[in-house]
Order: structure tokens, then C-alpha cells, then sequence
């Protein structure tokens, strides 16, 4: 089915179905112990980075493959990151910034790798928020995030990016942050948007991810937090 990801993501979200993913970081994957435990512990895969090594992209994803059974989503930080291994592949527009680059830059740059991949391509508006902390995907992206308490300026942001025809919307504190996006932003933009919601970054507990998806997220994603705390993931498991 084209676009099959994407339905099932916005089916979920129609049936108020939360769920969860675990991104990965290719330069940090983590051992054959935790993989085989991501099958029971979460739904989706995502894979990639604000920064990562050319060459490992290839490597995670076949070793992803040998132990999960789960859709595994690209989360790139750059073109080189577009692999046809992975089931789909998120094409991250960050309209919270003003960086053209990232606005539709590395999109040309990297049209023809993705209609030649395969990959089925995910429209997605990528919102940065702060989390407390400068994080790798400010450092990189060379944009400032969004303050926890402009609420409205994310909802704003977030309103645009639907009226742009944008299928998705990620909110994210990116990777490390001291704390997620607030449980009011999540709020009102779910009230005002009417889009698959991802939220991820500086999210910890169980009842962080409960809070979030109680709030309106519809996914929410843990990174960072098991690359310290990869014995967790035995928390998380159904």
C-alpha cells in the first residue's frame, strides 16, 4: 500500500491509539540484548540523528533487522542518512526555524536519493523546543528554539505547517534536553492541529510518556535515555 506508514500513523491518531518509538542513534547501537526486547517494548523504530558518522546508517539498520519486527522510520540529520533499508523515511521541513537550508536546502539536495530509494517519504513539520539545554540538533540545524512558554508562537508554527500541507508534525526538545515540550503546548496544539503528533526529547519515565500522551501527543519517543539507561528498556516492555 503507498503511503501505508503514514495511514497507519494517522489512523492511530484518528482511533486516539497512542503509541511509542525508540530512536536510535547509528553511532551508538545498542547491544543484542536490548534489541530483542524492542519488539515488546515499543512500536515503531526510528533511526538517525542530528549528527552521524557517514557509513553507519547502512550498519544499524541490518543489524536493527535481524532483531526487530517493528516499521523502522529514518530520522535524518542530513541527506547522507537516506538509506532503502529502512521502511519509511521522515522529510523533515524545521518550520520553527528560519534556516532556508532546512526549510527546502537539503530537500533538493537530496530529491533524487529519495525517489530513487524507495523509501516511503513522510512530510513532516519538525518544531524545535527548548529543553533547558543547547542540544546537538540546535547546534546543528543553527536555529533557536521555540521558548517553553510562547505557547502560542508553537501553535502558531505547528497551524502553518498543516496549512503547508504537511502530514505530520514532530515537536522535539532534541536529544539530551534537561526536559520535554510542555504539557501545554502538546495541548494546544493537538486542539488546533489535526495531525499525527510525535513529541521526543528529554522524555524519561513511563509517566512522562502518560502525561504526553494524555495531553494530545499521539506518539511519543525516548532516545537519549537509553543510550544511559539501556537496563530500562525492561521497564518499558507491555
Amino acid at each position: 500500500m503507498k503511503n501505508k506508514l503514514l495511514h497507519i500513523f494517522k489512523k492511530l491518531a484518528i482511533d486516539n491509539k497512542k503509541s511509542f518509538a525508540v530512536l536510535i542513534d547509528p553511532d551508538k547501537v545498542p547491544s543484542d540484548t536490548f534489541l530483542e526486547k524492542l519488539n515488546r517494548a515499543c512500536d515503531f523504530v526510528f533511526v538517525g540523528g542530528s549528527h552521524v558518522s557517514e557509513g553507519n546508517m547502512e550498519t544499524c539498520i541490518k543489524k536493527l533487522k535481524q532483531f526487530i519486527d517493528l516499521p523502522i522510520v529514518i530520522f535524518p540529520g542530513s541527506p547522507n542518512q537516506i538509506n532503502s533499508g529502512a521502511d519509511a523515511i521522515f522529510l523533515l521541513t524545521l518550520i520553527s526555524g528560519r534556516n532556508s537550508d532546512l526549510l527546502i536546502g537539503r530537500h533538493v539536495e537530496s530529491a533524487h536519493l529519495l525517489k530513487q530509494s524507495g523509501l516511503e517519504i513522510l512530510p513532516t513539520g519538525y518544531i524545535l523546543i527548548d529543553g533547558g539545554k543547547i542540544t546537538t540538533a540546535e547546534y546543528v540545524s543553527n536555529t533557536k528554539p521555540i521558548p517553553q512558554d510562547k505557547s502560542d508562537l508553537a501553535v502558531s508554527t505547528a497551524l502553518a505547517g498543516q496549512q503547508l500541507g504537511l502530514q505530520i508534525i514532530y515537536l522535539d526538545c532534541g536529544s539530551g534536553a534537561q526536559r520535554h515540550a510542555d504539557i501545554e503546548i502538546v495541548a494546544k496544539i493537538k486542539k488546533e492541529v489535526h495531525l499525527p503528533l510525535i513529541v521526543g526529547g528529554g522524555v524519561t519515565s513511563k509517566k512522562e510518556i502518560k502525561q504526553l500522551h494524555s495531553a494530545g501527543a499521539d506518539m511519543v519517543v525516548i532516545g537519549n535515555f537509553f543510550e544511559k539507561h539501556p537496563e530500562a528498556i525492561d521497564d518499558f516492555i507491555h
